[in-house]
């Protein structure tokens, strides 16, 4: 099967994360990527430790490796070689920058009409915070994400991972996707404005609609203002998720744990009223089984032991999947994109 953007020339002027992120899935799809970097190379070559020798044989940060692989990497210095990468941007259909707003016309100029640009900054192309820095971990403290993560009677907290900006790489991806589809009808470019402030906002998701009723979230630690039980609970030997959605899965938990729960507690809005005696009924009998034996037990409800991220990695699914690849001699994470191939009863040909 042909890459499905094979053919497409993706310039990628970005930096750090968001955009990096974005290109490298564009290359997953089969776009030829460039990227230009600064002299200097990209900030992340350098947040480490841990380093990897990477790409042509250097040694550079984990985490640049995450968000690079699949380019040609070339060197160049915007404020002074503007008619180099004005050159390359002659060549593109897409063109990926995350500048502060302003400065990509400063230095370069407008972009070929026909072409597909996408601008990526932390909180758009207007407003009164348009020049204001940003970076992953501001963003989740602006959004009120940090004010709803974290343990309820401890601090505010940031997800593990730099989660707003690389939703932002992916709705970035989306609008680039449709914005070629748009070309491929009508012949015209587009003018994409993605922010990490609008992605944060809208990955605010129910808690966000919650908000809108008057309730204020807060802190829960891995409880779900909305479900319960969903939540960790402690095992004979470590932590073990378990979340009920349905009346089925509430009343199949009963039984493999032979909890004595009143018939009233097959109605979550009972169980959300009661939450804490649900709660510890369910601790205690979960406490005298190993993970493994309840993994067994709880068949058909979702459930999983808490994983370290190396035990992730391992995981039987992650072998199947082969959620791990192999790019320039240097082991990364692989592409989540996987197109299924046509059997030949199915196939047209």
């Amino acid at each position: 099967m042909q890459p499905p953007l094979s053919g497409v020339k993706v310039l990628d002027l970005s930096r750090i994360l968001a955009g990096p992120h974005a290109a490298q899935t564009l290359a997953d799809l089969g776009a030829e990527v460039t990227k230009v970097e600064a002299p200097w190379g990209d900030d992340t070559r350098s947040w480490g430790p841990p380093f990897q020798t990477g790409f042509g044989k250097h040694q550079v940060a984990s985490y640049f490796l995450s968000a690079n692989r699949g380019k040609v990497i070339i060197s160049a210095n915007i404020k002074e070689e503007a008619a180099r990468i004005q050159a390359l941007m002659a060549q593109a259909d897409v063109i990926i920058e995350n500048f502060k707003p302003g400065t990509f016309e400063r230095y370069l100029g407008k972009a070929p009409k026909n072409a597909i640009i996408c601008s990526i900054s932390g909180y758009g192309q207007n407003g009164p915070r348009r020049d204001e820095p940003a970076f992953d971990l501001t963003m989740q403290a602006r959004s009120g994400i940090m004010s709803i993560t974290g343990e309820k009677d401890g601090p505010p907290a940031k997800v593990g991972v730099a989660w707003i900006d690389v939703m932002t790489g992916m709705n970035a991806v989306s609008a680039i996707l449709a914005a070629l589809l748009v070309r491929e009808r009508t012949g015209k470019g587009s003018h994409i404005d993605i922010s990490l402030w609008d992605t944060a906002i809208a990955a605010l998701v129910n808690q966000g609609h919650n908000a809108l009723t008057g309730m204020v979230p807060q802190r829960m630690g891995s409880a779900h203002p909305n479900l319960v039980p969903y939540r960790v609970f402690e095992a004979e030997d470590g932590w073990f998720a378990i979340g009920v959605g349905t009346k089925r899965q509430w009343l199949v938990l009963v039984e493999a744990l032979g909890l004595e729960a009143p018939n009233s507690w097959s109605d979550n809005s009972v169980r959300i009223a009661e939450r804490d005696k649900v709660e510890a009924l369910v601790q205690s009998a979960v406490k005298q089984h190993a993970r493994t034996d309840l993994e067994a037990m709880l068949s058909g409800i979702p459930c999983a032991p808490v994983n370290t991220v190396n035990e992730a990695l391992q995981d039987k699914q992650s072998e199947a999947r082969g959620v791990l690849d192999e790019y320039k001699g240097v082991t990364t994470l692989a592409s989540p994109l996987r197109f299924i191939q046509p059997s030949k009863e199915n196939s047209d040909v």
